[in-house]
């Protein structure tokens, strides 16, 4: 990437056809795009390729939702992004962060551009323009909420733009991209987004994934009050916990359960349509993978469970079995312990699958799904005085878990509770890290991993900021230059 404003702005990238291949187009300026926006069909394909964008940069969302929490260690890589992630050794040209802002600034621009051709469109043609709309606004949000998780200030970018206006475009700051970015689209993308889907349209963007997502922007602000009302709404939309925890992981049943509310979507044997999860988190034994019918060679075992982690389930816990495998090797059909060339190696099992080529896994990332909605209503309604309701919410998860309701008690002890059972019921979805930020618990909880006070966010890609070449105008985050 030459220039800043080939991350962020031309719009040549788009999506070229139902079948997922995606072509480069020329820029906007060489190109009459209008001619690829006229019909429903049109807006359909063009927003696949808004999806597929998110589907690129959620394959390394791990590396900064996992991997520098407390709950995930590189018991093995120690070259590599996870690694400097995980000891707070990043550098700020390292590829990965270049990477990131690439992939939601090219997400970005094309619902950019989708947004912007579909009011030039008579509505009267359109017959699912509000959900076009809808899932623009949507899949924006989310870009823009993660960048501001991950890099702080950057670029707002809402419209299309000449590449001399890119050029002078600065960082925004966090609190300006919530109020006319991510908070409005959120809530636009509620009111226009239907409540479920049917046939191939499974998977997109629906109005209860909206609202769960704007009620996680509420808990991050600290607005609890919102929170609790948004939170308390998607209660009623007819999500339930699936009755066996382990079920979430199992990818040869249907994904879209009663618990799904959104997954960035992998699907293996279409060309680069599968997720990377089950090669990447997997132990380098050749008889394990053979056991679990996965093959390719790679196999890069990292965001392994700490022991601290390990140690928090009680005993009959449920989720424990799925979440962190046995240390040091596995069990085989005959029930006979097969140990790992490390014995002390850990892992988690909520990605293993049988995957026939490397890095084509059909497990999805699962973004929101319905028992973090019941932990962020507990916590809101706990924050909001409400400590008795608080334990009701929490205590579905505990008696799905298998494990002993909470009774209530200070608002201290059910805050302190809340967070363990976040850590118990979503660790490895890419939770803990934000968790901690959000919190103000980053800094006291992460120190013996190295933490130093900046570091609650990611440096800013050295590229980007050397594009202008003036740090007055685009400066790096404090810390890492």
């Amino acid at each position: 990437m030459k220039k800043i404003a080939s991350a962020i702005l031309l719009t040549s990238l788009l999506s070229a056809s139902c079948s997922q291949d995606f072509i480069d187009l020329p820029p906007i300026s060489t190109v009459n795009v209008d001619q690829l926006y006229k019909t429903d069909n049109d807006f359909r394909d063009a927003m696949t390729g808004v999806y597929r964008s998110l589907q690129m940069q959620y394959q390394d969302f791990w590396i900064y939702g996992d991997v520098p929490g407390d709950d995930s260690e590189q018991q093995v890589a120690r070259n590599d992004p996870w690694y400097f992630a995980d000891t707070f050794t990043i550098n700020n040209d390292l590829v990965l962060l270049n990477n990131t802002w690439t992939n939601y600034y090219v997400l970005i621009t094309r619902a950019n551009t989708i947004l912007d051709r579909i009011e030039k469109v008579d509505g009267a043609t359109l017959a699912n323009r509000d959900r076009h709309i809808g899932e623009a606004k949507f899949l924006r949000a989310l870009a823009y909420f993660d960048l501001v998780r991950i890099f702080g200030n950057v670029p707002m970018i809402t419209s299309l733009i000449s590449t001399e206006e890119a050029l002078k475009k600065t960082r925004d700051n966090v609190a300006t991209i919530y109020e006319n970015v991510i908070i409005p689209d959120l809530l636009e993308a509620e009111s226009r987004l239907p409540a479920t889907y049917t046939g191939a349209n499974v998977g997109r963007a629906t109005k209860g994934a909206a609202a769960s997502l704007l009620a996680r922007v509420y808990m991050t602000r600290k607005d609890f009050v919102k929170a609790e009302e948004k939170l308390q709404q998607v209660t009623t939309m007819g999500y339930r916990l699936l009755a066996n925890y382990n079920d979430l992981f199992d990818y040869s049943k249907n994904e879209h359960h009663s618990e799904y509310i959104f997954d960035v979507e992998y699907e293996e044997g279409l060309g680069g349509q599968g997720s990377v999860f089950t090669h990447r988190f997997m132990p380098n034994s050749t008889t394990m993978a053979g056991f679990y019918g996965i093959r390719g060679s790679e196999l890069s075992e990292t965001n392994s469970p700490t022991d601290e982690l390990i140690g928090l389930f009680q005993q009959g816990d449920r989720r424990k079995d799925i979440t962190v495998g046995p240390k040091g090797g596995f069990y085989n059909a005959q029930g006979e312990f097969i140990r790992l060339p490390i014995p002390s190696q850990t892992y988690t099992k909520k990605y293993i699958t049988p995957v026939a080529i490397q890095n084509d896994s059909k497990a999805n990332w699962k973004v929101i799904r319905y028992a973090d909605v019941l932990l962020m209503y507990a916590e809101a309604l706990n924050e909001n005085g409400k400590t008795a309701q608080a334990v009701q919410a929490l205590n579905q998860i505990r008696e799905r878990a298998g494990v002993a309701a909470y009774t209530a008690t200070t608002q201290a002890d059910i805050r302190a509770k809340i967070a363990l059972e976040r850590r118990l019921e979503l660790s490895f979805e890419g939770h803990r890290w934000f968790d901690l930020v959000r919190t103000g618990k980053a800094l006291e909880v992460l120190r013996p991993k190295g933490i130093q006070d900046y570091m609650t966010i990611f440096p800013i890609p050295l590229n980007q900021i050397q594009v202008l070449n003036d740090r007055n105008v685009f400066p790096q985050n404090p810390g890492y230059d």
